[in-house]
């Protein structure tokens, strides 16, 4: 088995390439998945929390002056600056702005420190990104649901962004824990066998995901490219953005990090939050947002290993 873990980690974006491919070829397999998604995402959780350990994603709580004020960036002057945008151009009202903005407002996605780890950037830091993100959310998502007053209460996406965070905080403490109990100073092989259980939960979450993007691709593939297209250049826009300008600075050191939470949103927090009929315009682009993500590894692996 360690050897077949061994073989995942060397081939990770196979995998993730694989699970896309799987998901999208199999439609049933991928609705059979897609009610068990929370949990997937859970145990995710668990199995990078072992992976990184306590010591890498606690070692900077003095840091939260960089933390905050990354936050309020990505989480609330970057969508606020989308909709001012939008508005100018008269098309605050339409699907296209709302996806933006939403995709924009979240906090970044619960699988970020995976994408981190196949990047070659800090995991430790992006988990404390994951936290302080998901933790800050019901407060930079206030303004949003005031200029959007369609999107609904801001009630349920502030109880929605707290199960959220629970869910976060508990799974990264049970893997913590398990690290700290059974094996506190891990081999390279231990460690590499890690990496391949991660790679594998990672890739067969994609599978369940790509359940709400079949039948589109299949009735109207036209749409889906138009919003493919969309997901592409908002996310790696927005990581190639932030990559590159932080790498020039101060925060040079968190760059990577950043941008890959930057570019990487939860926008599916939405989805238990906001009603069905208000989210429903935007459903096939919170499908096309998950290739982008799944894919980040394979297609701008050049753009942070161009770190220094």
């Amino acid at each position: 088995m360690e050897r077949v873990l061994w073989l995942i980690s060397d081939n990770a974006r196979a995998c993730l390439i694989i699970g896309l491919l799987l998901g999208l070829g199999l439609p049933g397999l991928a609705a059979a998945m897609a009610p068990w998604l929370p949990q997937m995402v859970a145990v995710l959780l668990v199995i990078t929390a072992l992976r990184i350990g306590h010591r890498a994603a606690m070692g900077a709580l003095s840091d939260l002056r960089w933390g905050i004020g990354s936050v309020l960036v990505l989480q609330l002057a970057l969508p606020v600056c989308l909709w001012l945008l939008c508005y100018a151009g008269g098309v605050v009202a339409t699907p296209v702005a709302m996806a933006a903005v939403l995709a924009t407002a979240a906090p970044a996605l619960s699988g970020s420190p995976n994408l981190a780890l196949l990047l070659g950037q800090d995991a430790g830091r992006m988990m404390q990104i994951l936290v302080l993100g998901t933790a800050c959310f019901p407060l930079t998502v206030l303004p949003i649901l005031l200029l959007m007053p369609q999107l609904g209460a801001a009630g349920d996406v502030t109880v929605a962004a707290l199960r959220l965070l629970a869910v976060i905080l508990v799974a990264a403490g049970i893997g913590f824990a398990l690290r700290a109990f059974l094996f506190p100073a891990p081999s390279q092989d231990r460690i590499k066998s890690l990496d391949g259980l991660s790679v594998l939960a990672f890739s067969a979450i994609v599978i369940g995901l790509m359940a709400a993007l079949n039948p589109a691709l299949r009735s109207d593939p036209v749409t889906v490219a138009g919003w493919a297209l969309m997901a592409f250049g908002l996310s790696y826009g927005v990581q190639a953005a932030t990559f590159l300008f932080l790498s020039r600075g101060q925060l040079a050191w968190i760059a990577g990090p950043l941008a890959i939470g930057a570019g990487n949103r939860n926008i599916a927090l939405f989805l238990v939050a906001l009603p069905p009929e208000t989210i429903a315009p935007i459903m096939v682009f919170v499908g096309c947002w998950q290739l982008p993500m799944y894919l980040t590894p394979v297609l701008l692996r050049r753009l942070y290993r161009s770190e220094t």
